[in-house]
């Protein structure tokens, strides 16, 4: 293989692959990433057998070729060489061999026969989303996954497709996050993506309203960015029924300003962390939030006007819980909607319905 490209282009491109190679390796080939060269193109790609990412970039190749090189080194090093241009070639000993400048620099390179193959993702069953969406699907749902192993299908986030519609839900048996988005598709269809999947692939996309297309076949969806390729596995087993979850009906309502809750949290906050089982009061009358937290430290207690209707309520929180909801939030106010003091509430926007949130309560003893 002998092929000459532009450094910055295989920066770029070896930077964005990496990120699919993980920090735990069971298979030290996983470490690598393909380099493929074939006709005017290098193919860059790496995978943990979960996530693949495909980078495509345009070079001059002189000899096909393909070899696996040690991943993480090859993307810091080659970052130093974004304003050169740069030939690569592979020589009888499976060695890598860097030329830049008046330099070069050698790599030993694994056998490519050795590297787990991968298929992209053949299926006429697919649905478009814009980019801004898909973005605001994965970043106000994320972060309500599950991160411990006893349940490993909540350590993904479900697409529940149906149509021109798509609810997008992550859970972790403590609070639930759904965001419902329009896409354009004929499917019905649920599938679980791993959330790692996810995190890596919201980060690639722009915020805009260009469309993206997800393929899905078997258990493995693709998303097509045009010169990369994100292939993820999905994750098999019966998804929690959430709309089974989600109360219906309420008997308390209340309107606040979110930014005023997300600071007196926050402030809450700052006096727990000193315990371990830690929560935040509510305790809500007559138009009035009152946030009351108390631990070793001292005690906190903060009176916010807001709109109440229907039953006073007294009811407690694990506050980080309610915070990570408000800080994905971009509405100026929220409703909280409540029936006791030991049922879920349920966090809406009230400008648009796209966004629900709800969080089991603190069950206090005493």
């Amino acid at each position: 293989m002998i092929v000459s490209c532009q450094g910055l282009e295989l920066s770029e491109g070896l930077l964005r692959v990496s990120k699919a190679i993980s920090n735990k390796i069971a298979n030290p080939i996983l470490e690598g990433i393909k380099i493929i060269a074939e006709d005017d193109t290098l193919i860059m790609s790496a995978t943990d057998t979960e996530l693949t990412i495909e980078k495509k970039i345009r070079a001059e190749v002189k000899q096909e070729g393909e070899t696996v090189v040690p991943g993480r080194f090859i993307t810091e090093f080659v970052k130093k060489l974004t304003n050169t241009m740069i030939q690569l070639e592979v020589n009888d000993k499976n060695q890598l061999i860097i030329k830049y400048d008046d330099s070069e620099s050698i790599i030993q390179c694994y056998n490519p026969i050795e590297y787990p193959g991968f298929k992209n993702v053949e299926s006429e069953e697919y649905f478009g989303i814009s980019q801004r969406d898909f973005r605001t699907c994965v970043n106000k749902s994320i972060f309500s996954v599950a991160t411990d192993d006893s349940r490993p299908i909540l350590k993904g986030v479900l697409f529940d497709i149906d149509g021109n519609e798509i609810n997008v839900v992550a859970l972790d048996g403590y609070r639930l996050a759904r965001v419902k988005k329009p896409i354009k598709s004929s499917i019905k269809k649920s599938i679980v993506v791993p959330s790692r999947s996810l995190n890596e692939l919201s980060k690639m996309i722009e915020d805009s309203d260009d469309i993206i297309n997800i393929y899905v076949g078997g258990y493995t969806i693709m998303a097509d960015l045009g010169d990369t390729k994100v292939t993820s596995r999905l994750l098999e087993g019966d998804y929690i029924n959430y709309k089974q979850i989600i109360p219906v009906n309420f008997e308390t309502f209340v309107i606040a300003n979110k930014e005023q809750i997300e600071q007196a949290l926050e402030r809450a906050t700052l006096l727990l962390r000193v315990r371990n089982n830690n929560f935040v009061k509510f305790d809500i009358k007559e138009n009035n939030l009152c946030i009351t937290s108390n631990s070793e430290l001292g005690n906190l207690k903060e009176n916010i006007p807001v709109t109440v209707s229907g039953k006073d309520l007294v009811i407690s929180f694990n506050p980080r819980y309610f915070l990570e909801s408000l800080r994905v939030n971009t509405n100026e106010f929220i409703k909280i909607c409540f029936n006791s003091s030991s049922t879920p509430c349920v966090i809406v926007p009230t400008e648009e319905d796209e966004f629900l949130y709800l969080i089991l309560p603190v069950r206090i003893i005493g």
